[in-house]
């Protein structure tokens, strides 16, 4: 459907691209990956046509139609719906043409086209749409304007679903829509009848869409066949082999230089040392796995407080004269990890707000430890940090009584170490402005960490250093994201925010996910159970899994590297042109004992998998 052949591109004397090259098969699902920084965006462009490679090109079929979401976001009279219906640029013209249309025959035609595109039915069709991604039928015709950006580009989005193009691209979907709009663009896209290629950071999302995953990392491209999880395990024994391809040259290339330095001298050898020097500088360096400390998350632990940490007790809160949320009723102790639940404009950041302190009830009561500090975390912060200023800078003033060393050991936390923290932070890409607003807001170690959509600029890998470092933190979380992997992986409580006020969710996140689709309804009084006990066994099991992943992940790389060196062995046996030079020099016999104790290990290896994988599979 879509071929990428050697695409290079420079954009300020730095290459972005370098020979980039992938086949996207006819009606598949690709997920588009890579760290932030790395280039995905740059080929969308290439493939979009906005901008021109220095080098390769880009093949389709003739005749495919290609979509994707515009930068502007639609605006002014224009009415969602209108905006939708509109994208279908075929129905929207034949429409046209049959209302001036005069020759009767020519007529008949146009409602033959009518009929054969459905176009009676795109209305519907549009409405639908619009309803998963949190339109109301009101919404669907109030004008464009009277949108944020936020919501107007999800009306972008809806047009490109609409217009079903052959060739759907889509760069992060979801950073404009919430928890429940994102689980229906899930559906909408397993379902979808094209071709994909889709920029994401949501685990969930390509893992339950996707079937094939293109990484691009140092400028090139990889195809992977599967999900993000089949990736990583197929990244993983790449990275198992790749090691040990190094080490074996690192050891190959100590001998060499141990030659060269014994026998230059002699007259008798340096004919060899000289030989074995061209082929140590013929020999290419396997370079090491980069170490990321962009991927540095470390939340200072807060001095321990008695519970509660703040109750609420029929509290009611909102803005002028409008109360958004009433009769409240909540309790926050140190060890809750907290989920918002609901769409978006149903009060959850009303919520947040209202726990962090920003703002007071109009009815019933707040009561809080008076000891208790709170760290907000928003994007508004990230998008109000002053770019001409550095990282520590920044801290500075916020710390003003800390010592150097403190302000720095805080902001090492979270990867500015040395000169990254006198970068401006107009030059730091969005996942670390991210990072510097955490540090910013994590700065006296509170006891209570509210964050709103922390995801949102962050790449998968830095979302895992981020879950991690939310496990390993010491207060009390209330989390606000669409990544529902974030989510399964942190909060213990699920909390809906819903028709004015806030209940408890009684179930797990897949059983929300099931209400949100339509298939099934929250429980009622008589079918609730011990909803907080289930999640608490639950958060406890997802504990005890991970290590157990962890485990079998770490067995799984032994058997990669065993199974490589068997191999190696075998080469040196059995064909010992092809082997690598320090086991071409071992005796037959030193080659049998080595393959006998290589061969035992992987035994013990697999049986460690194995028996890893089972546990794994027991508890889940």
């Amino acid at each position: 459907m879509l071929n990428v052949s050697g695409i290079t591109v420079r954009l300020g004397g730095r290459t972005i691209l370098d020979g980039a090259t992938a086949a996207l098969p006819p009606k598949s699902r690709v997920g588009l990956i890579g760290r932030n920084g790395a280039g995905k965006s740059t080929l969308l462009r290439v493939i979009i046509g906005d901008l021109a490679p220095d080098d390769g090109r880009v093949d389709m079929p003739r005749g495919a139609r290609l979509g994707y979401v515009a930068q502007e976001a639609p605006a002014g009279s224009i009415t969602p719906i209108e905006t939708v219906l509109a994208a279908d640029v075929e129905r929207a013209a034949l429409l046209h043409e049959a209302e001036t249309c005069t020759d009767m025959h020519h007529l008949g035609e146009i409602h033959e086209r009518l009929m054969a595109i459905d176009a009676h039915a795109a209305p519907a069709r549009a409405a639908r749409i619009l309803v998963g991604l949190g339109f109301d039928e009101a919404m669907q015709n109030a004008p464009m304007d009277s949108f944020s950006g936020g919501w107007r580009m999800r009306v972008a989005l809806g047009a490109l679903l609409f217009s079903e193009p052959d060739l759907l691209l889509l760069d992060e979907p979801s950073n404009h829509l919430d928890l429940e709009a994102t689980l229906w663009l899930e559906s909408f896209l397993r379902s979808y009848r094209g071709t994909i290629l889709v920029v994401s950071h949501e685990r969930d999302l390509l893992n339950n869409v996707v079937d094939h995953i293109l990484h691009l990392e140092a400028g090139k491209t990889t195809l992977y066949s599967g999900g993000y999880d089949a990736f990583e395990r197929q990244r993983a024994e790449r990275q198992a082999q790749l090691a040990a391809a190094r080490a074996q040259q690192l050891a190959q290339r100590a001998k060499l230089q141990d030659y060269i330095a014994r026998n230059s001298a002699r007259a008798s050898t340096a004919k060899q040392a000289q030989s074995r020097a061209k082929a140590l500088a013929r020999m290419q360096p396997i370079a090491a796995m980069a170490e990321d400390p962009t991927l540095s998350f470390d939340f200072p632990s807060p001095p321990e407080l008695r519970p509660p940490l703040m109750t609420l007790d029929k509290a009611a809160v909102g803005y002028g004269d409008r109360t958004i949320l009433s009769n409240l009723d909540l309790r926050l102790d140190p060890d809750d990890r907290i989920a918002l639940l609901g769409r978006n404009g149903n009060g959850k950041t009303t919520l947040a707000r209202l726990l962090a302190g920003q703002l007071e009830t109009r009815g019933g009561g707040v009561f809080k430890s008076g000891k208790l500090t709170v760290g907000y975390f928003t994007q508004y912060q990230v998008e109000e940090l002053d770019r001409d200023d550095t990282p520590l800078e920044h801290l500075s003033r916020l710390m003003p009584a800390a010592k150097p060393s403190q302000v720095r050991a805080q902001l090492g936390r979270f990867g500015f170490a040395g000169d990254k923290a006198l970068t401006k932070v107009g030059k730091l890409s969005g996942g670390e402005r991210a990072r510097l607003a955490l540090a910013l807001i994590t700065r006296d170690a509170p006891h209570l960490l509210i964050l709103d959509e922390p995801t949102n600029h962050l790449d998968v890998d830095a979302r895992e250093a981020l879950v991690q470092a939310l496990n390993d933190y010491g207060g009390a979380v209330v989390v606000v994201s669409h990544d529902r992997h974030m989510l399964e992986m942190t909060a213990d409580r699920l909390l809906l925010v819903d028709g004015g006020s806030v209940r408890e969710f009684d179930g797990s996140l897949n059983d929300y996910t099931d209400f949100v689709l339509g298939k099934n309804q929250p429980k009622s009084e008589g079918q609730k159970g011990s909803g907080k006990k289930d999640r608490q066994a639950a958060a406890k099991a997802r504990e005890a899994t991970k290590a157990l992943r962890e485990a079998a992940a770490a067995a799984e790389a032994d058997v990669t590297r065993l199974a490589t060196r068997r191999a190696a062995i075998d080469r040196a046996l059995f064909d010992p042109g092809s082997a690598d030079p320090a086991d071409a020099k071992r005796t037959a016999s030193e080659l049998m004992r080595l393959h006998g104790e290589t061969s035992r290990a992987l035994e013990a290896a697999e049986a460690r998998w194995l028996e890893a994988s089972e546990a794994v599979e027991a508890a889940t």
